[in-house]
């Protein structure tokens, strides 16, 4: 009977590594087409201390601790049962056989018991987390719940590899379970050994003291066998389906994890990835050095770099991205993850559409084979590609560090660039920019008409002040700031605050123009980088070093991006000088009386908290000037929702689903608070829209004008009482 199993045990391996060497061999030749991804490998201690900080710690499961201790005990019991798979072989044959050097020692046992029993616990966790939220577009039920996470996942995948590790812990415990009752009750029959080193399953074992050595023998081997068949089923099952990127990211994973953007560990954000053109960055400015056959951005598979092409393979289908992901929520057809999974499954030679939505009404995109396919609009319809907001949700939340937002900047650039193919208001945003430097078309010499009126100078670089040397800091204005009256006020607010500071600043004036963060998330990286280099030689004239901005896109994009093209700055938000200005003493807001004071929540901006991890300081500032914590949103934070003007999204109508702006006052109004902060001259835009087609709405004003009326209020009354206070 041994013998029969272990036949049997070592011919379903054999067939079942030949598939699975197969399938990687598949997935190699697959990922490694993709043209050179740049840096990508090396340095190799960096990317390692990352890459095991990424695994160990679990930090993206943050939002979900259920789910993130779930999955961790899973993923180390795993990793426990490699070894133990080794020696089931050998105790088909022989069931008292242990593994060499560690089978005897009691922490071993230990803690394969401790996994063994917790990763069941935790799978049954993770099954039920499954089951709660219906995923098979195919079925009328669920189709109605279509903002499940799991929403278009492959459903039987999922529950296949949980199964599968399930069955296979159960295994382990049996084997425990029948090894701790020949150990006790018939110690002489086994190695040496005690009880002890089965403290979980010792008291199943009891049920099983009044077996025969040979029945106990048996049962050891009959379970060992099926360990090893249960684990080669799911072996071969793996091998033969390349694209079951939900079990291959247990592989895959790791090394997308390894070969990420940011070698200290962050996601994807902040900065976009440059454009590659031949390999190479593009740099505008080496425009004449490029081939006359040289193409921009992505508009077939087969020109992604193989991390794109193993970003798509890594894939859990688990829908973090998706769950938060501002278009998807509001019934928009784009869903980070179906994106991913379209993009894989073309990299296969497969279909798969990246619009469920049009998949469930019969129209849309329709998948094509062939790596030279366009993949707009021949597997990604366009309404997809330009719904993103480009917030970064999808990626901040990716457990395998997919980098969906530069791979749909990617597809645009190709796009515009390429094509000329784009949503026709970009049209008029790109015609503003392109001659007068800003989106709203108005001309430059408006750009210091927000200075009129104040009670002080507000010094030019060039006219009133020769070098930035001469001043602490130069303020960036940025185009809303020049030119929304929503901008223009809260531009002025903090230049009254810095001069309440005595904290002495400038202005390029005329000769800043738009920083182009709107063109680059757009695609159109020719008309970013001809005014980034614009802006990066004024302020090389004038020696800029130290900035500050009140919008967060100026911010991300003065700070982190012109970077790429050679610039150094230190650039700072508002709400960061503001909130050491007030730590440092030189600003003291005082809050209203407390029966005056009103409930304010705030709104993280997606390029001020997401991409650039600033929380804390809006949040200070707010409970300095108003003396109470702000009331949080049901999404704020690393987790807040997007307003809905990022990637360029504030230029175009919202024509599919409903408004995302919409959306997120309705959890505004949701925190019963009067006040709205927000800290980006964007979401003051978006949100005020929003506010002003209600009735309910609060009020929405951005962070600055709080706390320079609680500075007011301490310099008309300097001893405020303790009520006051």
């Amino acid at each position: 009977m041994k013998m029969l199993l272990f036949i049997v045990a070592v011919a379903i391996t054999v067939a079942a590594v030949a598939l699975f060497i197969r399938g990687a061999f598949t997935l190699y030749r697959r990922i490694s087409a993709g043209v050179p991804s740049p840096e990508r490998l090396g340095p190799v201690g960096p990317r390692l201390g990352a890459m095991f900080a990424e695994i160990l710690s679990h930090r993206r499961f943050t939002a979900r601790p259920l789910v993130r201790i779930a999955h961790w005990v899973v993923m180390v019991s795993f990793v426990l049962l490699v070894p133990t798979l080794a020696i089931a072989y050998v105790q088909v044959l022989d069931p008292s056989a242990e593994l060499p050097l560690v089978g005897g020692w009691v922490v071993w046992q230990w803690l394969l018991e401790l996994f063994s029993v917790g990763g069941l616990i935790a799978i049954v966790t993770l099954f039920v987390v499954r089951l709660r939220h219906p995923s098979d577009p195919d079925d009328a039920a669920s189709a109605r719940d279509w903002r499940s996470r799991f929403f278009g996942s492959t459903r039987w995948q999922g529950y296949f590899v949980e199964a599968v590790i399930a069955a296979v812990l159960v295994c382990v415990l049996v084997m425990h379970t029948l090894r701790s009752a020949a150990l006790a009750r018939y110690p002489e029959t086994a190695a040496d050994g005690s009880w002890l080193h089965y403290p979980l399953t010792f008291w199943a074992g009891q049920l099983f003291w009044n077996s025969a050595p040979a029945v106990l023998e048996a049962g050891i081997s009959t379970a060992a066998a099926l360990k090893i068949i249960v684990s080669m089923v799911w072996l071969g099952v793996v091998g033969s389906a390349a694209t079951m990127s939900v079990a291959w990211h247990r592989f895959l994973g790791v090394v997308n994890v390894y070969a990420r953007r940011e070698l200290d560990g962050r996601p994807a954000l902040g900065a976009a990835a440059p454009m590659l053109v031949d390999g190479r960055p593009f740099d505008i400015r080496d425009i004449d050095d490029l081939d006359e056959d040289a193409t921009f951005g992505i508009g077939s598979i087969d020109e992604f770099g193989w991390k794109g092409l193993l970003d798509f393979a890594s894939c859990t289908e688990c829908g973090r991205c998706q769950d938060l992901c501002p278009a998807w929520n509001t019934g928009k057809p784009l869903s980070p993850k179906l994106l991913t999974l379209s993009l894989r499954d073309q990299a296969a030679g497969g279909a798969h559409t990246a619009d469920v939505f049009a998949a469930l009404r019969s129209s849309g995109a329709q998948s094509a084979d062939g790596a030279t396919a366009t993949l707009v609009p021949t597997v990604i319809n366009p309404d997809v590609l330009w719904s993103c907001t480009t917030c970064g949700a999808c990626t901040d939340q990716c457990p395998v560090d997919i980098e969906h937002v530069d791979h749909v900047i990617n597809l645009r650039r190709h796009e515009v660039m390429v094509k000329s193919d784009f949503p026709e208001e970009f049209g008029s945003l790109y015609g503003n920019l392109d001659t007068k430097g800003n989106p709203w078309g108005l001309p430059p010499r408006q750009r210091v008409d927000w200075a009129k009126g104040l009670e002080f100078d507000v010094p030019v670089l060039g006219v009133d002040v020769e070098s930035a040397a001469e001043v602490d800091y130069v303020l960036w204005v940025g185009c809303s700031g020049a030119y929304d009256e929503k901008g223009k006020k809260t531009t002025r607010a903090f230049a009254e605050l810095l001069h309440l500071a005595g904290v002495s600043f400038a202005v390029l004036g005329e000769a800043e123009t738009c920083c182009g963060d709107s063109a680059r998330r757009t695609g159109n990286e020719a008309t970013y980088q001809g005014l980034a280099v614009q802006n990066i030689e004024t302020m090389a004239e004038f020696g800029v070093t130290k900035v500050v901005a009140s919008c967060a896109h100026c911010l991300n994009t003065v700070g982190r991006e012109y970077a790429q093209l050679g610039a150094d700055y230190t650039v700072e938000h508002h709400t960061q000088v503001l909130n050491r200005l007030i730590r440092e003493g030189r600003l003291t807001p005082v809050a209203p009386p407390e029966d005056e004071r009103v409930s304010i929540t705030y709104h993280d901006p997606c390029y001020l908290g997401r991409h650039n991890d600033e929380t804390a300081a809006p949040r200070e500032l707010l409970a300095a000037v108003n003396a109470a914590p702000v009331v949080e949103m049901e999404h704020h934070a690393k987790q807040s929702m997007c307003c809905g003007a990022g990637g360029g999204r504030m230029w175009a109508e919202e024509s599919l689903g409903s408004r995302i702006n919409a959306a997120r006052m309705d959890e505004a109004v949701a925190t019963g608070a009067a006040t709205v902060a927000t800290a980006c001259p964007f979401c003051s835009i978006m949100l005020g829209d929003a506010a002003s087609s209600r009735d309910d709405a609060p009020v929405v004003t951005d962070v600055a004008h709080l706390v320079l009326a609680g500075v007011k209020r301490g310099l008309n009354n300097p001893n405020p009482t303790a009520k006051e206070a």
